[in-house]
C-alpha cells in the first residue's frame, strides 16, 4: 500500500500473466502506487519491469487478478479516458512516419477535446528540445528522440507516468536533468511516476523503489530500506558496497575489479 497521506491510483492484486500458457511469468504480483509518489523499478534486463508497466498501463490484460485505476478496474475504461489519466511511454520507440517534433509532441493532445493548460513550447523546453521543434526525428539522435517523446507524454496531463528506461541512450547530463525534472513535476504537480531503470546509484533519488526479479518484488520501499547489499546482491547476482560521501549522500560501489 502506499503512504497514507497519499491516497492510491494504480492498485495491482493478484495479478498474473504468462506470454507461454503453461509458463506463467508473473504470478500473484500485488503493489499500489499513491497520488504524487515518485517511484523507481529497478531490476536486471528480463526481470519483469517492462511486462509489469504494460499491465499497469493496459497495453497487456492480466490473466489473473484485478488492475485498478482510481478505484475503477483499467480494462473498464474508454481508451481516451484511460489517456487522459494514465500515460505510458514504452521502451522501444520506433518510428517510421516523416514527423517533426513540434509534430510528435502536439500529438499529446490527443484525448482532449480542449487542450490542457501546457503548451508544446512548454513542454519542449522542459526537455531541453525547443530549438529542434521543425527538425525531423529521423535526422535527431536516439537520446533526442527519447526526450522529443518524454515531452509529449508531459504534454498528455496525465496523473500518473509509467515510463520504460527513459533514461536509455541520454548522454549522463540529459539523464540528471530528466530525473530532476520528473521529481520535481511529482512533487510540485502531483504526478504519480513509476520509471524502470537499471543504474542503482540514479535509483538512490527516487522517493520509493521497487526491486524486481523474475517478475516478482524482491522489495519496496525507500531507497535506504531496499537498496541493501544483499538485496541487490539477490537481484544483479553482484556484489557492492553502500557507501556515504562526506556530505551523507549515499552512492554505490562495486566489489568486482575489471
Amino acid at each position: 500500500m502506499s503512504s497514507p497521506c497519499k491516497p492510491d491510483i494504480l492498485d495491482l492484486a493478484g495479478v498474473g500473466f504468462s506470454y507461454v500458457k503453461t509458463e506463467p511469468f508473473i504470478s500473484g504480483l500485488s503493489f499500489s502506487v499513491g497520488e504524487g509518489e515518485f517511484i523507481g523499478m529497478l531490476g536486471a534486463n528480463g526481470s519483469g519491469k517492462s511486462t509489469i508497466l504494460k499491465l499497469g498501463s493496459g497495453v497487456l490484460n492480466p490473466s489473473e487478478g484485478r488492475v485498478t485505476l482510481w478505484g475503477r478496474q483499467l480494462r473498464d475504461y474508454r481508451n481516451k479516458d484511460r489517456a487522459k489519466l494514465i500515460s505510458y511511454l514504452p521502451q522501444t520507440l520506433d518510428i517510421s512516419v516523416p514527423f517533426t517534433v513540434r509534430e510528435l509532441v502536439n500529438m499529446g493532445f490527443y484525448p482532449y477535446d480542449i487542450p490542457p493548460a501546457m503548451s508544446v513550447d512548454e513542454a519542449l523546453e522542459m526537455v531541453g528540445l525547443l530549438d529542434k521543434a521543425g527538425s525531423y526525428l529521423t535526422d535527431l539522435s536516439g537520446g533526442e528522440r527519447r526526450r522529443t517523446f518524454i515531452a509529449m507524454t508531459l504534454l498528455q496531463g496525465a496523473g500518473i507516468l509509467l515510463l520504460d528506461e527513459p533514461l536509455a541512450n541520454l548522454d549522463i547530463k540529459y539523464q540528471i536533468e530528466l530525473v530532476k525534472l520528473l521529481k520535481g513535476l511529482s512533487s510540485s504537480r502531483n504526478i504519480s511516476i513509476v520509471m524502470a531503470l537499471h543504474d542503482i546509484n540514479i535509483a538512490l533519488q527516487f522517493d520509493k523503489i521497487m526491486l524486481i526479479k523474475n517478475g516478482s518484488i524482491l522489495g519496496m520501499g525507500t531507497p535506504g530500506e531496499v537498496l541493501t547489499d544483499g538485496l541487490i546482491r539477490q537481484a544483479f547476482d553482484v556484489t557492492v558496497r553502500i557507501n556515504r560521501s562526506d556530505d551523507g549522500r549515499a552512492y554505490i560501489s562495486y566489489e568486482e575489479s575489471f
